[in-house]
């Protein structure tokens, strides 16, 4: 229950980082069912379109704004930024882009955490 509550916690960049990557994420499988609805297996209902394209157009001009503040805060390469940048294309590529920017300690305190929780791990039993 503490991660669920961590992942509200918007008070840094990295932070708000996360929360938006993850929300484009979630905007790009509303958007992808939507449109499965409407086009397979003929044409159907374009309410799923029309509910999920504003929806995900915004967190997608939202991605773009805070991706920049983030790495102005965490002065990223900017060959960084441009992969954070054009992996909120593809979908759910905001979340690869999020992972690995995590894992290669480019996310500031958020790498932070994932590096002390994994040295805190208790040693495997004998």
């Amino acid at each position: 229950m503490a991660a669920m509550a961590n992942f509200f916690d918007l008070s840094s960049w990295p932070k708000r980082f996360r929360f938006v990557a993850v929300l484009e994420a979630i905007s790009w499988a509303g958007l992808l069912i939507g449109m499965a609805f409407k086009y397979l297996p003929e044409e159907g209902p374009e309410v799923g379109v029309k509910i999920f394209g504003p929806i995900h157009g915004a967190i997608f001009v939202i991605y773009i704004i805070v991706t920049l503040f983030t790495a102005r805060a965490l002065r990223w390469h900017p060959a960084t930024t441009l992969l954070a940048l054009y992996l909120s294309i593809p979908p759910f590529g905001t979340l690869f882009f999020e992972w690995s920017a995590k894992v290669t300690g480019q996310l500031g305190e958020l790498s932070a955490d994932s590096t002390n929780a994994v040295r805190r791990a208790p040693a495997p039993a004998r």
